[in-house]
């Protein structure tokens, strides 16, 4: 991963409306100063993982980022792309 990279947790728990959800891989930054949340999936991409990433780094950003630290940036990493959901979801433009 490079340095500057520190592991925090591995199926980090995150509870929203009272369902338990779990990110794959989350790490911390330090010269980005930013929380990295990690999503690993065996298959194509699909375009739902961009909504369940983004509802993470929105509750990372509420619960677990701290004063001083830029807002948590996430990675889908997949085994296969989709380019077309890809192209029109314009990822490549993604922040998050």
């Amino acid at each position: 991963m490079g340095s500057g990279f520190t592991f925090i947790e591995r199926q980090k728990r995150m509870i929203i409306d009272g369902e338990d959800f779990y990110l794959d891989l989350l790490f911390y930054h330090r010269k980005i100063k930013r929380l990295v949340a990690i999503e690993l999936k065996l298959g194509k991409f699909k375009a739902a993982y961009k909504g369940q990433m983004e509802l993470y780094l929105r509750w990372l950003e509420k619960n677990d980022q701290q004063a001083g630290e830029n807002s948590p940036i996430g990675l889908i990493l997949c085994a296969e792309g989709s380019n077309e959901q890809i192209e029109l979801l314009q990822l490549e433009k993604s922040r998050h």
